[in-house]
């Protein structure tokens, strides 16, 4: 099975907004100079669970697609919701639950925790349904909103991707999912899945892509669309390190080529 590979040294990277110093403090101040208008909301699930997200809605004139964004195994960060900006800025209306809403101290979410180790055993201990549960809740919100049209993708990074693919498993109304270096589906599952997958990964990273060519066969007898791309020179977290004020080339030209992808795919919905 081919593997399709991207290279694209020598580029340098001028076009997004997020490139740059990804300090915490560069972070907060890219969110708070942006004009687009982000709030958090809170969304209530089918089990009367709530959930926090942040929403950021582009400067546009006619309904846009929405794109679930879920966050990595540090939960919601700020890093995430600067993504989720600069899909907004991209003209798509973007939303970032924290699945961690109500498991933290005192009830509390991702900003409640003492540790990331603590944020990180949590997420691994999630069950797949509440997850899927609290996506369900989430894609209704966002697809009630009279700013949004009737595409809903869903896209997610690291452990965020894995429950990515998942959820294509389990959703036939999504448009799309975007699967940024994620765990794949168990093979049984793949041809359940209705919508197309696109991946995204870096080429040192053999953990997740030791699975790209059985998850790739299955789809393909199934026919279900399943279109991974391999970014030369970089490993996992990519897209992350490839904000960094210390990004080497390859990551900054792998974090060009995902996003110009990224943001392709989601107009041609």
């Amino acid at each position: 099975m081919q593997i399709y590979h991207t290279l694209m040294l020598g580029i340098i990277v001028t076009g997004l907004l997020f490139i740059g110093n990804a300090s915490a403090d560069s972070i907060k101040s890219q969110l708070e100079a942006s004009p687009r208008h982000g709030e958090w909301v809170k969304v209530t699930t089918a089990d009367a669970r709530t959930v926090n997200a942040f929403v950021v809605y582009p400067e546009v004139k006619e309904p846009a697609t929405a794109i679930i964004v879920i966050h990595e195994i540090f939960g919601l960060t700020d890093w995430i919701r600067l993504v989720a900006d600069t899909l907004a800025a991209e003209g798509f209306v973007a939303i970032c639950p924290d699945l961690l809403s109500g498991m933290g101290p005192d009830g509390g979410g991702t900003e409640s925790f003492d540790s990331g180790d603590d944020v990180r055993r949590t997420i691994r201990e999630l069950s797949s349904s509440q997850v899927a549960s609290d996506l369900d809740a989430v894609q209704k919100y966002v697809r009630d909103l009279p700013s949004t049209n009737d595409n809903v993708a869903v896209s997610g990074f690291c452990w965020g991707g894995g429950q990515t693919f998942s959820y294509a498993v389990h959703s036939d109304t999504i448009a799309a999912g975007f699967v940024f270096y994620g765990r794949a589906a168990p093979i049984e599952d793949v041809p359940k899945i209705s919508v197309p997958v696109y991946g995204f990964y870096g080429e040192s990273d053999n953990r997740i892509n030791a699975t790209i060519d059985a998850t790739k066969a299955a789809a393909d007898a199934a026919n279900v669309t399943y279109e991974p791309v391999i970014y030369e020179g970089v490993g996992h977290a990519f897209l992350r390190r490839g904000m960094a004020e210390d990004a080497n080339e390859s990551q900054k030209a792998a974090t060009k080529a995902a996003w110009e992808r990224w943001v392709s795919l989601l107009e041609g919905l």
